[in-house]
């Protein structure tokens, strides 16, 4: 299950081996060990022209998820792709008083959850269902290894977890989108 990594950044560069294999791992435990993703690294303004073309919502947003299976033509192991916005990651993560690659896997997490048919935005029960599944996805991974090779000052200052809570650090303020 190939997994491609992309970086539109210059000052925090993806450890790709970490990055693939923590894909890797959270396909599995979505049920989609077979399938093929991408993972891309975009800047605030990136995501914002992205967020605005595919969604009509003109800011920037920390996920978004383009699925490949809800598209016209041949069948494709291809899941779709998964692009983060890294510094509303920094942000989240600071606020949320854990490191930038646990904050990086809850949104890849989100990410392919989306992929794979979750919507949090079809009303209270879909969101908790959704939110049970990061959860168990999370829990599953353990630790979360380093997955970029220079840690901004903000989050490496920061006390952190080994792991992400499984309660509370959620949706916060519903940037997480597809």
């Amino acid at each position: 299950m190939p997994v491609l990594v992309r970086s539109r950044l210059r000052t925090l560069r993806p450890r790709r081996p970490a990055v693939e294999t923590l894909a890797r791992r959270i396909l599995e435990a979505a049920g989609e060990s077979g399938a093929e993703l991408g993972v891309e690294f975009v800047g605030d303004g990136r995501m914002r022209g992205l967020n605005r073309r595919y969604r009509h919502r003109d800011r920037s947003t920390d996920v978004l998820a383009f699925p490949m299976r809800e598209a016209v033509g041949p069948a494709t192991l291809l899941l779709g792709d998964v692009v983060i916005s890294l510094p509303t990651a920094v942000r989240q993560a600071a606020a949320e008083r854990w490191s930038l690659d646990q904050e990086v896997a809850r949104l890849m997490v989100h990410g392919v959850l989306h992929l794979v048919g979750y919507d949090h935005e079809r009303g209270e029960r879909e969101a908790r269902r959704m939110r049970r599944k990061e959860s168990a996805v999370i829990h599953s991974l353990g630790r979360i290894p380093k997955l970029f090779e220079e840690q901004s000052a903000v989050s490496s200052q920061v006390p952190l977890p080994e792991t992400l809570p499984l309660e509370g650090g959620g949706e916060g303020g519903g940037e997480a989108e597809s």
